[in-house]
C-alpha cells in the first residue's frame, strides 16, 4: 500500500498546484469478505479523478458520489457499503471520507521521507455512524517526526474508534543483469508496485528506458558495487547469465540483510556458486545464506521470459508474506487474514 500512498500525495500535489480540492476515502473496518482489506485508501479530486482504490472497482462510483457532500461541508463522514447483494464478496464496507488539504512544505517533508524508505503509519479515527462528525480523520506519522493531519481541521479523538497501518518502505526489487529476461522481470515487478533497480556492467550500452518502470540503472562494477538500503524490504536478483559475474556480485552484497536473493539456473549451478562463495568467505553469516534462493521462481511450468518473471515474482511473494504456496481453492478459512483486527503490518511496493 505504500506505493499507492505515494501516487496519492504526487496526485494531491499537483491538484493543489492547479488549485483543485481533494477528499480521501479510507476503509478502516470491513464485515464479512472483501476484495480488499481494511487500510486502503482512495484520493477523490473534486473533477472526479481519482487515484487508487478501495475495491476492484464495483465501489468506486458509490465513493465518488458520497464524497460530493464533504466537497461542499469539508465535514468528514462515514459511508458503509454492504455488498451482500451486489458484490460477489458480499462483505460490508466502513469507508472514511475526509477532506484531504496539506500544506506544500508537508508534501514535500512526505516525499522526502518516502524516498529515504522511513517507516510510517498512518492512524483514522471514525464512528461507524453514518452521520458527520467533526472529529473524526486521520494523521500519517514518520518515525521520528512530527504527525501530519490529512486535513487541518483533524482533531484526533480517542473516544472514537480507530484504525492503525503500519508501513514500511516500499517493496525494492535490484535486478542485477541487463539482458531480455531482465527487462521482463522489471516490467512485471514494476507493474506490482516494487521499485525497480537495474545493476549493470559500466561498458554496458543499456539506457533506462530499455527496463520499462524501472527507477534507476546503477551502472558498478562487482568491486565498485555500493547500493544504500538494502534491508529487510529488499529482494536481489542474480541474472546477469555470467557464472565469475554471478559470483563476484554475490560477494559483494555478503554484508547487506536482504530479505530475499534469487540465482538464475539450475540447482547444479546454485551448489557451484555457493561452494566457491563458502571457500572464500567461510565467516558468511546463516542469515544471509538463509536468504538464498536457487533455482529462482515457484514451479508454475513457466517457459517464457515472461512467465519466468510471474513465477519470480510470485516466489518472493510468498517469502516476504510468509506463505506456503497453494491453490487458494484448497487453502482452509478466508482468503485475507481477519479484517476485524485494528492493527495491520503492510508489505508495500514502490516508493
Amino acid at each position: 500500500m505504500t506505493h499507492e500512498f505515494k501516487e496519492i500525495i504526487e496526485s494531491y500535489h499537483k491538484a493543489k498546484q492547479q488549485g483543485i480540492p481533494a477528499v480521501m476515502a479510507t476503509v478502516v473496518d470491513v464485515e464479512g469478505s472483501s476484495y480488499r482489506r481494511p487500510g486502503v485508501g482512495m484520493l477523490i479530486l473534486q473533477n472526479e479523478k481519482m487515484t487508487g482504490a478501495v475495491s476492484g472497482g464495483c465501489v468506486e462510483k458509490e465513493v465518488l458520489r458520497q464524497a460530493q457532500s464533504v466537497f461542499v461541508s469539508g465535514e468528514p463522514k462515514m459511508m458503509t457499503y454492504d455488498g451482500k447483494y451486489r458484490l460477489g464478496c458480499e462483505g460490508l464496507l466502513y469507508i472514511l471520507i475526509e477532506t484531504f488539504d496539506i500544506s506544500t512544505i508537508e508534501i514535500a517533508t512526505i516525499q522526502r521521507h518516502l524516498k529515504s524508505r522511513v517507516p510510517f503509519e498512518i492512524k483514522s479515527w471514525y464512528s461507524k455512524t453514518e452521520q458527520e462528525i467533526s472529529t473524526m480523520g486521520s494523521i500519517v506519522q514518520f518515525k521520528g517526526d512530527q504527525a501530519f493531519c490529512f486535513s487541518q481541521n483533524t482533531r484526533p479523538d480517542d473516544c472514537l474508534e480507530s484504525f492503525v497501518r503500519e508501513m514500511q518502505p516500499c517493496f525494492r526489487l535490484i535486478i542485477i543483469g541487463t539482458e531480455h529476461d531482465a527487462a521482463q522481470l522489471c516490467k512485471l515487478a514494476s507493474a506490482t508496485g516494487w521499485e525497480v533497480d537495474i545493476v549493470s556492467p559500466p561498458q554496458h550500452s543499456k539506457k533506462l528506458e530499455d527496463f520499462p518502470g524501472a527507477k534507476e540503472i546503477i551502472r558498478s562494477a562487482p568491486e565498485d558495487l555500493n547500493i544504500d538500503h538494502i534491508d529487510d524490504q529488499t529482494a536481489i536478483i542474480l541474472m546477469s547469465h555470467n557464472f565469475a559475474k554471478d559470483l563476484l556480485y554475490l560477494q559483494a552484497l555478503k554484508e547487506t540483510s536482504p530479505v530475499y536473493i534469487g540465482l538464475l539456473g539450475p540447482a547444479q549451478r546454485r551448489e557451484k556458486l555457493l561452494s566457491a562463495f563458502i571457500e572464500y568467505f567461510p565467516e558468511v553469516t546463516d542469515r544471509f545464506l538463509d536468504a538464498i534462493h536457487g533455482p529462482v521462481g515457484l514451479n508454475l511450468g513457466a517457459e517464457t521470459p515472461q512467465e519466468i518473471a510471474i513465477s519470480i515474482i510470485a516466489e518472493i511473494l510468498s517469502v516476504i508474506r510468509g506463505q506456503n504456496p497453494i491453490p487458494l481453492q484448497e487453502k482452509k478459512g478466508a482468503i485475507h487474514d481477519d479484517p476485524k483486527r485494528k492493527k495491520i503490518n503492510a508489505i508495500p511496493t514502490k516508493t
